[in-house]
C-alpha cells in the first residue's frame, strides 16, 4: 500500500450526516439498489472522460478501453467496484463526497418526516448516489486519481459513515476510481459472484460500457489461475442503438432510472430512429413525478447528448422547449461534430430541425398517453400540468396541439379535479353554443359559487373553472380552439349569442331602458369607483356583480404583478345590477339620497368580496353595515 501524506479529517455537511444516520440505522428492504447507484456513477465518470479526451487525447493515458470491474472477497467481507473513468482530484473528492449536490437532493431532505420506516423507504427510492453504499457497508474506502494528474496525486477517502471522513494523498498508478465496501455484519450475501451478477443484470444491463466480474472457477484450487480472468456480465451496448423489438419494457424502465436518477418507472417512452436528411436516434421519457426543483430556474434540465455514441453533454436543453423541461432521455446524432459546444448548439440550424421534430414527438407521446391511458395521464397532469400550460405562449406552432392536452375543472364536477379536455367540452356544448366559456379565480371553492355563473347554471351551460396562478396569463395567449373562441364570463358585456332567444334580448333592452334613472343615481353615488353601471345579463339570484373591462387585467394577473413588485395600471370595474332582485327594487324606491349612497356602497363592496377581491376601505364598509343593522333593529 502506498504511503499516505497530507492526511486530514473533515466533517460532513449537515444534510449528509442526517442522511447517513438514517441509512445506517434503518432497515432498508431493497438494499441491492446501492450497486445500481455506484455503477451509474462509474458510467458517468467514463462518459466524462470520453468527452474531455476529445480535446485532450492524452487523458486516456494509453488505456482507451473503458470498463467497470466488480470483485469481492468473501473472507475479508468486501465488495470492490473499479472504473478507469475520469477520476477525482482532492478538491473534487471533498466537494462530491462530503456534500449533497444541489440537484434536488438537498430539497429532498426537507421531505424527510422523522419517521424512520417512512424515511428509509424514501431514501431507497431516491437512491442518493454514492451515499447508498452505506446501506450495506459500515466503512467505505475510495481510491481515486483524476485523468491527467501525476500518479503522486492519488487520493484516499475513507469514512465509517458517521460524523466525519478522512482524506489523504497517495500514489495511484492508474487513473479512475476504486471503491471498497466493507460489508456490515449480515450483508455478506453481496460478497458473492452469483448475487452480484444478478443485480447487474437486473439494474445495469443497459450500461453502455462493459461491467466485468471474475470468471467463476470450478475445479481444483491448485489449478486456479493466479490472476483472475474477467468476463463481461452486461450487454455493454448503448440501449438506444438497439432495435425497439430487441428491448424489453423492463430494460427501458431501468435505463430511465439511470438517465433520470429516478426510482419510479416512467409513465411512457418513445424510442425513434430518424434517417434521411437528418440522422439521429432519440429515446424520450415522460416521468411519473415532478422533481423537487421543477420550478427552479437554475435546475438541471435537458437531454443527454451523444454524438455517434460518444457522450457530449449531460443537460443539453437546446433540443426541447422550456415547457417540456420535465422530459428525460437521450439524443444521439450523426449530424453534429464531436467537438460540439453549447455555443455551437445554440447557432446550429440542425438543432432547430431536431428540436421541432422532438417537440412534436413528445406532444404525440402525450396525446397517445391521454387517449390510451387516461389514469396515467391524470397522474402526469397532476405532476406537470402547470408546466405544460406555459406552452401556448412559448410555442405558437404547436398551440392547438398543446391546447388539446390541457385539462381543466368545470361546473360539471364538484371536486375541482382538472380532468376536462377542450375536445370533451366542445363535444357536450349546448345546441347554438359557439363559444368556450371560462372563469378564473383563486380557488375552486370560491369560483364554483360565483354570481358570474348564475345565468349559465340556469341555461345548463358548462363553464371551465381555472384556478392555477398561470391560468389568466395562459388565456391571454389561448384565444381559440378548434374554431371556437374563448370567452371570460367575468369580462366585458356578456353576449350569449344564439343561446339567448330574440324575446330574451328584447326583454333585456326594455329593462335597461326602464332602469336608466336608477343606473344614473348609482353612478352618481359610486363616482370614481366604477367605470360604468349597467343592467346585468349574468345574474338570476344575486343583486349585483363586478365585471372586468374587455381590455383590463383580471384579478389573478393583478395579484401576480403586485406580488412581484410591478406597477399595475389603474382599472375600474363595471358595476352590474339585477333589476329583478328585491334589494335592487328597494334601492330603486329609496328617496333618502344619503341612505341610497350607503346602500349602493354596501352592494358594491359585497360584489367585490364575491369576486374574490379585497376591499379598498374595509372600515367604511363595516360602519355602513352596522348603521344599516341598527336601523333595521330599531
Amino acid at each position: 500500500m502506498s504511503v499516505e501524506t497530507q492526511k486530514e479529517t473533515l466533517g460532513f455537511q449537515t444534510e449528509v450526516k442526517q442522511l447517513l444516520h438514517l441509512m445506517i440505522h434503518s432497515l432498508y428492504s431493497n438494499k441491492e439498489i446501492f450497486l445500481r447507484e455506484l455503477i451509474s456513477n462509474a458510467s458517468d465518470a467514463a462518459d466524462k472522460l470520453r468527452f474531455e479526451a476529445l480535446a485532450k487525447p492524452e487523458l486516456l493515458e494509453g488505456g482507451a478501453e473503458l470498463k467497470i470491474r466488480l470483485s469481492f472477497d468473501k473472507d475479508a467481507k468486501t465488495v470492490t467496484l473499479e472504473d478507469n473513468g475520469i477520476g477525482m482530484s482532492r478538491e473534487e473528492v471533498i466537494a462530491h463526497l462530503g456534500t449533497i449536490a444541489k440537484s434536488g437532493t438537498a430539497d429532498f431532505m426537507k421531505n424527510l418526516t422523522g419517521d424512520q420506516k417512512k424515511d428509509s423507504h424514501l431514501i431507497g427510492q431516491f437512491g442518493v448516489g454514492f451515499y447508498s453504499a452505506f446501506i450495506v457497508a459500515d466503512q467505505v474506502d475510495v481510491f481515486t486519481r483524476r485523468a491527467g494528474s501525476p500518479a503522486s496525486e492519488g487520493v484516499h477517502w475513507s469514512s465509517k459513515g458517521e460524523g466525519d471522513f478522512e482524506v489523504a494523498t497517495i500514489d495511484k498508478a492508474e487513473r479512475g476510481t476504486r471503491i471498497v465496501l466493507h460489508l456490515k455484519s449480515g450483508e455478506e450475501e453481496f460478497a458473492d459472484g452469483w448475487r452480484l451478477r444478478n443485480v447487474v443484470k437486473k439494474y445495469s444491463d443497459h450500461i453502455a460500457l462493459p461491467i466485468e466480474l471474475p470468471k467463476e472457477f470450478h475445479g481444483e484450487e491448485k489449478d486456479k489461475p493466479a490472476e483472475p480472468e474477467w468476463e463481461t456480465v452486461n450487454r455493454a451496448s448503448a440501449l438506444w442503438t438497439r432495435a425497439r423489438t430487441e428491448v424489453k419494457d423492463e430494460e427501458y424502465q431501468e435505463f430511465y432510472k439511470h438517465v433520470a436518477h429516478d426510482f419510479e418507472n416512467p409513465l411512457s417512452w418513445s424510442h425513434n430512429k430518424v434517417e434521411g436528411k437528418l440522422e439521429y436516434t432519440s429515446l424520450l421519457y415522460v416521468p411519473g413525478r415532478a422533481p423537487f426543483d421543477l420550478y427552479q430556474r437554475e435546475a438541471p434540465k435537458g437531454l443527454k447528448l451523444y454524438v455517434q455514441r460518444v457522450f457530449i453533454m449531460d443537460q443539453a436543453d437546446e433540443f426541447l422547449p422550456l415547457y417540456l423541461r420535465f422530459i428525460k432521455g437521450v439524443v444521439d446524432s450523426n449530424d453534429l461534430s464531436l467537438n460540439v459546444s453549447r455555443e455551437i448548439l445554440q447557432k446550429d440550424p440542425v438543432i432547430d430541425s431536431m428540436k421541432s421534430a422532438l417537440t412534436k414527438r413528445v406532444l404525440d407521446m402525450l396525446e397517445k398517453l391521454a387517449k390510451n391511458e387516461p389514469e396515467q395521464y391524470k397522474q402526469f397532469w397532476k405532476a406537470f400540468g402547470q408546466v405544460l400550460k406555459e406552452g401556448p405562449a412559448e410555442d405558437f406552432a404547436n398551440k392547438e396541439k398543446i391546447a388539446g392536452l390541457l385539462r381543466f375543472a368545470s361546473t360539471q364536477g364538484d371536486d375541482g379535479e382538472q380532468t376536462v379536455g377542450l375536445a370533451e367540452y366542445i363535444g357536450r356544448m349546448k345546441e347554438g353554443q359557439d363559444k368556450i366559456y371560462f372563469l378564473t379565480g383563486e380557488t375552486f371553492a370560491q369560483i364554483k359559487n360565483s354570481p358570474h355563473l348564475e345565468v349559465f347554471r340556469k341555461k345548463g351551460i358548462e363553464v371551465l373553472l381555472l384556478t392555477d396562478r398561470i391560468d389568466e396569463w395562459l388565456m391571454s395567449y389561448l384565444t381559440e380552439f378548434d374554431g371556437k373562441h374563448f370567452v371570460d364570463v367575468a369580462r366585458g358585456d356578456l353576449d350569449l349569442g344564439k343561446l339567448d332567444s330574440e324575446e330574451d334580448k328584447k326583454a333585456q333592452e326594455e329593462v335597461a331602458k326602464a332602469k336608466e334613472g336608477l343606473l344614473e343615481r348609482l353612478k352618481g353615488a359610486l363616482g370614481e369607483q366604477v367605470a360604468e353601471v349597467r343592467v346585468s345579463h349574468r345574474l338570476t339570484d344575486s343583486p349585483a356583480i363586478l365585471a372586468i373591462g374587455e381590455q383590463d387585467l383580471g384579478l389573478q394577473m393583478r395579484q401576480i404583478l403586485e406580488a412581484s413588485g410591478q406597477k399595475v395600471p389603474d382599472a375600474k370595474p363595471i358595476f352590474e345590477i339585477n333589476p329583478q332582485h328585491p334589494l335592487i327594487e328597494k334601492l330603486d324606491g329609496e328617496a333618502d339620497e344619503d341612505r341610497f349612497a350607503d346602500l349602493s356602497h354596501i352592494l358594491f363592496d359585497q360584489a367585490a368580496l364575491a369576486a374574490g377581491d379585497s376591499l379598498k376601505d374595509p372600515a367604511a364598509y363595516v360602519q355602513r353595515l352596522n348603521k344599516l343593522l341598527v336601523e333595521l333593529s330599531a
